[in-house]
C-alpha cells in the first residue's frame, strides 16, 4: 500500500489489519480515519473537504428542495467518480457530520470487494453504522469521555464545547461510558401540537464491574422515545420555570433503605424561547459526578420523587 489517496486504500488498510472488516468496531474505524487523515490537523469542515478530496471525492451543496424530507444529504458514485452531497445552509455541525457519514457508506462496498467473504450491511443497517462512525470521528471516545466528567455530564455544556447537536452528545455520552456507570438521560423536544413537549432522543449505560450499581425492573420509570412529558414531573418544572431543576432523591421502592437515584433537568433557552430540556439521571451515591453541572447552573432544588421522574 503506498498511498491513501484513493478512497479504497483506506478499506485494504482496514482489511490487512483486522481481516474481516466485522472484526473492526466502529470505533476502530474511525480511530484509524483519524490517524491516517487527521493527524495534527484540526477536525473542521475545511479537513474534511481536503480529506475528501484526497479520497477522490467531490463535495457539493445542494438546493434542500431537491432533498427527500430529513434528510441532510447523500452520496453517488459513476465509474469511480464519487461525490458527497449536503444540503445548503445546513449547520457547519451537519455538514461535516454528512460528509464522514457519507464517507462511510461509500466504503461499505469496497470491503465487500475487497473481502469476498464479507457480506455488505444492508441499507438500514450501514446508515446505523454510518452514525456512529460519523460520532466517533468528531467526538473521540477518551477525549470526550473526560469531558464528560468534566462538565458533569452536562449534555449542553459539550454541546456549545464540540459544536455539535445536543441529540449527538447525548447519544455520544451514552456509547462512551458504556459499562463504567449505570446512566439514564434523555433530550426533549417541542411537540407538533402548540405547548406539548415530547422526548425525542434517549440513552443509558449500565455499571459492568458491579451489576448490583444498576436499577433494574424499574418498568416505565424511565421514558423512551415518543414520550410526553408528564404533568409534575422533572422537566414539566423546567419548562415552566425555565430554570435547571434537581432532584436529589428519587426512591423506587417503599423500604427506607432505598439509595435511590438522583436527577437534574437543564433547559436550552436561545433567545428567550425555550428549545429543549435535557434530563440525567444516575444513583444517588454518585451524585458527585454531576457536581460541576450542579455547581454551574445552581438548579432548583424539588422534594423527593418516588417511582417517578
Amino acid at each position: 500500500m503506498k498511498s491513501f489517496s484513493d478512497l479504497r486504500y483506506f478499506c485494504e488498510y482496514i482489511v490487512n489489519k483486522y481481516g474481516s472488516p466485522s472484526n473492526a468496531s466502529e470505533e476502530d474505524k474511525a480511530q484509524e480515519f483519524r490517524k491516517i487523515y487527521l493527524r495534527e490537523l484540526p477536525l473542521d469542515l475545511r479537513t474534511l473537504r481536503a480529506i475528501a478530496s484526497a479520497c477522490g471525492i467531490h463535495v457539493n451543496g445542494v438546493d434542500s428542495k431537491k432533498l427527500p424530507q430529513n434528510i441532510r444529504g447523500y452520496h453517488d458514485v459513476f465509474d469511480d467518480n464519487r461525490n458527497i452531497y449536503y444540503k445548503n445552509g445546513d449547520t457547519i455541525s451537519g455538514i461535516e457530520n454528512t460528509i464522514l457519514h457519507e464517507f462511510r457508506e461509500m466504503i461499505e462496498p469496497v470491503f465487500g470487494e475487497l473481502y469476498l467473504d464479507y457480506s455488505p450491511l444492508r441499507t438500514s443497517a450501514v446508515h446505523l453504522v454510518a452514525n456512529k462512525f460519523a460520532t466517533a470521528v468528531l467526538l473521540p471516545k477518551d477525549e470526550f469521555r473526560e469531558k464528560v466528567y468534566e462538565t458533569g455530564f452536562d449534555v449542553i455544556a459539550l454541546s456549545k464545547l464540540y459544536s455539535k447537536s445536543c441529540s449527538q452528545v447525548l447519544i455520544r455520552m451514552g456509547e462512551v461510558l458504556q459499562g463504567n456507570i449505570f446512566l439514564y438521560s434523555a433530550l426533549y423536544e417541542p411537540g407538533p401540537e402548540v405547548g406539548s413537549w415530547i422526548l425525542n432522543y434517549w440513552t443509558g449505560s449500565t455499571n459492568n464491574d458491579d451489576p448490583d450499581a444498576n436499577i433494574c425492573g424499574a418498568d416505565g420509570l424511565f421514558p423512551r422515545k415518543g414520550r410526553a412529558v408528564l404533568p409534575g414531573s422533572l422537566v414539566d418544572m423546567v419548562i415552566k420555570a425555565k430554570k435547571p431543576h434537581l432532584a436529589r432523591r428519587i426512591t423506587i421502592l417503599d423500604s427506607k433503605e432505598d439509595d435511590g437515584l438522583v436527577a437534574v433537568a437543564r433547559p436550552l433557552v436561545i433567545g428567550g424561547a425555550l428549545a429543549k430540556v435535557v434530563l440525567v439521571v444516575v444513583l444517588s451515591h454518585s451524585i458527585g459526578l454531576l457536581q460541576p453541572q450542579i455547581e454551574r447552573t445552581k438548579p432548583v432544588e424539588v422534594e423527593e420523587f418516588h417511582k417517578h421522574l
